[in-house]
């Protein structure tokens, strides 16, 4: 299993840096060849699914998510969003924790993951492409 960790500190508040991070569809517009959609609805609770699709035309495949934690930062306590990945091309995990801080707020997000057909001696390099791919995408969406 590939695992990395990405972390960023920014001037937002935390409530601010919550909406940037749990933006599911503005993550697609961040993402190389991928397009997010959010069957289950706009707000986002435990139990929203959303699906990532990476692709070009027909060629591609669906990262379906589930959110089995949804506690969003409130009076000082930090935030934390956890996923399952349950596709048949991606499976694993990631959570997404929203800390305040005195300056803004302070995040970290961990992936867990498993690429089938992928050999696990290629784990070492999917982390590095995971953590080059979505520490840009925490750029982006952090941005201000």
């Amino acid at each position: 299993m590939a695992v990395f960790r990405i972390e960023r500190f920014t001037s937002l508040p935390a409530a601010e840096t919550w909406r940037r991070v749990t933006d599911w569809e503005r993550h697609g517009g961040t993402v190389p060849f991928t397009s997010v959609t959010v069957p289950t609805g706009p707000h986002t609770r435990t139990g929203t699914v959303f699906v990532a699709r990476t692709g070009l035309g027909p060629f591609g495949f669906d990262d379906p998510m589930e959110v089995v934690r949804w506690t969003p930062p409130a009076a000082g306590r930090a935030g934390l969003c956890a996923l399952e990945k349950r596709g048949s091309v991606v499976r694993g995990r990631a959570s997404i924790d929203v800390r305040p801080t005195g300056a803004g707020s302070h995040v970290i997000w961990v992936e867990e993951l498993r690429v089938r057909l992928l050999p696990g001696w290629a784990d070492p390099l999917l982390a590095t492409a995971g953590r080059r791919v979505f520490g840009r995408v925490l750029d982006t969406l952090l941005d201000e």
